[in-house]
């Protein structure tokens, strides 16, 4: 007995690993059939479905009242979808929001919600009925065109997919998350869709190409511009794709002074949002530029402004907007939908091959429907004609009989004269809708018929009454006929379901909203930034900042300029330079390793801040690495290949290579020359390669040490080195303590060289002056070094219209003019200059920047201080 107690419940073991996955998947299907995913033939999940259905059977049509929403939810949930009255009041308010559904399917009055996220009233408070749209899904489901399945308690049926006329998936889209999956519809035009589902109709094997030509692409109710088609072709073809999507916005001018305004939105966005997030975007000065921001959109549609400083472009700001706020969007569709009960990626031409099947299938069973309802009626007509032709005898049998079952059965059971209906039976031309013909020539009526006479009125026995009967009967022949040349002829069919499509069109059709436009374009971060020249400044102890070059105004020489940099006691500027905010920086070390890094990178502060340390930016440098020279190139990338770059160290060493060899580096930096022990680079200085040096004149190198004297050689004396690890060759050879303190390239005789001393004091001499030596020797006089100039700082040449910055030790700076003004005049090269810089006692020149005429732009050219 234990035994065969121990053998029953060992069979009743299931092992957890096989009722877990069972359990999991019912689960899984039962959400992902029931809840989540929307049918191809309808674009409806369950609970909208059971909504709309609902508000048809209780008779909330766009020709009633208004009803108020709780009243449409307990139907629902009381009827087909007990899941909670939330869901169902969500649920539908969605299919009441213009923002959110491209043909609202509910017309709804009260608060039910707006694009600024606001949440809808309670259902208490708030009215619906269905829209004019969903009598489109809904008609002709009492003629038997679909299938009904019990509800949840099985006391009534609910329809398991709507009738609809149009491919509602489609048209308004989805969105949903079910177990392991999930699906994401975008919202396209009605019209585009149905001119797509007759073009498919008419020609079954048409390309995708000419299908996107009808239907190019989502229609989304907020409006907006599609950017790029790719997307869309992908989406079309496989049911994924990324579709990218732009506010409308427009740049306006308004006093003077530029606006942006914002008509339209991507798809889902919230307004409200999207106005804090730009708020703190300006607070957090991560766009610059904008001065207000109104929200001015009303009942008539939205509108935006927003104000932008004069100073600033505004079609900067408004790049700056689409890359870090969800003015540009990007919809990710993917498109998986229910397709006979089961989930299946689909792309829009199979979703529209699945319609018009669905659409046949429609049609083919309101037909048959019809048919057999009109041949119901043909066989009562000719059993009133039957009547008719007797009245006399069926009247007296009816009176003779007791009741009313005594008088059916007499009537069904006499032979009846049918010389007086032989027209009417060659008339409705059914043999299956007529009363049997006996073998004698006459007719016996059938129950039906005979139930039809007994409740005939009395009125329907006149003269009168007959001809509409005659004239019925004519009707019901000519459905009939229709009827079964629809059934039995599939082109027929197909002109039916044309016909309809077309009338639906035109019903529901609406122009389009949203705009396609060309793909956005790759962006780099310089289409965000704005193309502005900056003073950038390094301190000894490497601390480094830019500031915009109109904040420093132009001055008269001999002036005190202003504080440039805030110091320390122990620290002091060292360089000053001014470049493009686009422009690369490339930084060469104590250690001969160059890095890079863009010039926007470094961080803009006012002209009395510190500034940031190096080390911030250039995380890789070694503790007492320094930075000795810095070169700004705002060449592209590609005309790297055509120039070259020159170092120059403080012993007079040179050396020569190809740009393209410092192309590549990374953020560890890279080896760009080896310096003897005891030297440091003072210098790099990019140029052309001489072979693209088109011009008649010599390209020149030009050397000058900080005890006044000068070097002019022939860039072509100095070879081309293969290598980055090499010490380079002499270029100029130096007595004492004397050292190079700067280099640059001359491109012709006609050039001016200007030399500044750390005293404050500078001259201008012709370049022609300086006669061309061999590289190696010792030079000519540049400047005099006299007590009162002190060492020379820089020496560069200039050219009219070109300004200097320079920078003391204590972090002063002035910005003068560098020629062609009358500032600095030319004089002889052993000359002691003027006064540019009024220093003060401890102080001297350590760094002087040019700014070049073509760089100076729209900067302010006052000679008053900032």
């Amino acid at each position: 007995m234990i035994d065969r107690l121990t053998d029953m419940k060992d069979a009743e073991r299931i092992g957890i690993a096989k009722e877990m996955r069972s359990s999991y998947l019912d689960y899984a299907m039962s959400v992902i059939v029931a809840r989540a995913l929307p049918d191809v033939r309808d674009g409806l999940k369950p609970v909208h479905r059971r909504i709309l259905y609902t508000m048809r059977e209780g008779g909330y049509d766009w020709t009633k009242p208004y009803r108020k929403s709780a009243r449409v939810v307990g139907d629902v949930m009381g009827s087909y979808h007990p899941h909670g009255d939330s869901a169902i009041y969500d649920a539908l308010v969605r299919m009441a929001q213009e923002f959110s559904m491209r043909l609202v399917l509910v017309d709804g009055q009260g608060n039910f919600g707006s694009v600024d996220g606001d949440p809808p009233a309670a259902m208490r408070y708030t009215e619906s009925r269905l829209a004019k749209s969903a009598e489109c899904l809904l008609r002709d489901i009492d003629r038997n065109t679909v299938d009904f399945t019990p509800n949840y308690d099985e006391t009534q049926n609910e329809p398991v997919v709507l009738p609809a006329e149009y491919p509602n998936l489609l048209v308004n889209g989805a969105s949903g998350i079910a177990v392991g999956m999930a699906t994401n519809i975008p919202p396209h035009n009605a019209g585009e869709v149905l001119d797509a589902c007759i073009a498919y109709m008419h020609n079954p094997d048409i390309s995708d190409e000419a299908l996107l030509d009808i239907l190019p692409g989502p229609d989304f109710p907020t409006g907006g511009i599609i950017k790029g088609r790719e997307g869309i072709r992908s989406a079309f073809a496989t049911g994924r794709g990324s579709i990218t999507i732009q506010a409308k916005a427009e740049i306006a001018t308004n006093k003077n002074r530029q606006q942006i305004i914002i008509d339209e939105l991507p798809y889902q966005v919230n307004k409200a949002q999207l106005l804090e997030r730009i708020g703190e975007l300006v607070r957090d000065k991560v766009i610059d530029g904008i001065t207000d921001i109104r929200d001015l959109s009303d009942r008539k549609g939205m509108r935006v402004v927003i104000d932008i400083r004069r100073d600033t472009q505004a079609d900067l700001v408004l790049n700056q907007l689409y890359r870090h706020t969800r003015m540009q969007s990007v919809f990710s569709v993917n498109l998986l939908v229910l397709d006979q009960g089961l989930p299946k990626q689909m792309g829009i031409r199979a979703v529209i091959a699945a319609f018009c099947q669905f659409r046949r299938q429609v049609i083919t069973r309101r037909t048959q429907y019809l048919l057999a309802e009109a041949r119901s009626r043909a066989h009562i007509l000719l059993g009133y004609m039957v009547a008719l032709s007797n009245i006399d005898e069926v009247i007296a049998l009816i009176r003779g009989a007791a009741d009313a079952d005594t008088a059916r059965q007499d009537l069904t059971a006499r032979v009846w004269d049918g010389e007086a209906i032989e027209g009417f039976v060659a008339l409705i031309d059914m043999p299956q809708a007529g009363a049997s013909k006996d073998s004698g020539g006459g007719y016996r009526l059938s129950d039906i018929q005979a139930r039809a006479i007994l409740e005939l009125r009395l009125q329907r026995l006149t003269a009168l009454e007959q001809n509409k009967l005659i004239e019925e009967a004519q009707d019901i022949k000519a459905r009939i006929s229709t009827y079964l040349e629809i059934l039995s002829n599939e082109d027929q069919l197909t002109a039916t379901m044309l016909a309809e499509m077309e009338e639906i069109r035109d019903t529901i059709a609406s122009p389009r909203l949203t705009e396609i436009g060309d793909a956005v374009a790759t962006q780099s971060i310089e289409t965000l930034i704005a193309n502005k020249s900056m003073v950038i400044t390094l301190s000894e102890r490497g601390y480094i900042k830019r500031v915009p070059l109109p904040i420093y105004r132009l001055q008269k020489r001999g002036g005190r300029g202003r504080a440039g940099m805030k110091t320390r006691a122990d620290d002091s500027v060292k360089h000053v330079l001014v470049a493009n905010t686009h422009d690369w920086l490339l930084f060469f070390t104590s250690k001969g390793v160059v890095y890079r890094l863009k010039c926007h990178r470094l961080p803009e502060a006012n002209p009395q801040t510190q500034g940031k340390a190096i080390v911030n930016f250039l995380p890789n440098l070694d503790k007492g690495e320094t930075i000795q020279a810095i070169m700004p190139l705002s060449a592209k990338r590609e005309a790297w290949e055509t120039m070259h770059v020159i170092f120059a160290t403080a012993k007079g060493g040179v050396r020569r290579n190809r740009l393209s060899d410092f192309s590549l580096i990374h953020r560890g930096g890279k080896k760009a020359m080896q310096l003897p022990k005891g030297d440091r680079l003072v210098a790099v200085v990019a140029c052309l390669d001489t072979k693209q040096n088109t011009s008649d004149a010599t390209t020149e190198v030009f050397l000058a040490s900080k005890n006044g004297k000068a070097i002019r050689f022939a860039l072509d004396d100095l070879r081309v080195h293969q290598g980055r690890d090499s010490t380079g060759v002499r270029g100029m050879q130096l007595k004492g303590d004397d050292e190079v303190i700067s280099m640059a390239v001359l491109e012709s005789d006609k050039q001016d060289i200007l030399s500044v001393t750390e005293n404050g004091y500078g001259k201008r001499s012709a370049a022609s002056a300086y006669p061309r030596t061999n590289r190696g020797v010792q030079g000519v006089a540049n400047i005099t070094t006299s007590k009162r100039n002190g060492k020379v700082v820089a020496s560069f040449p200039v050219a009219a219209g070109d300004q200097l910055m320079l920078a003391t030790n204590t972090g002063m700076v002035l910005r003068i003019h560098g020629a062609g003004q009358g500032e600095i005049g030319v004089m002889g090269r052993q000359s002691q200059g003027v006064r540019l810089f009024a220093i003060q006692t401890d102080e001297k020149i350590v760094s002087v920047g040019r700014i070049a005429k073509s760089v100076i732009g729209a900067a302010p050219t006052t000679d008053e201080d900032a």
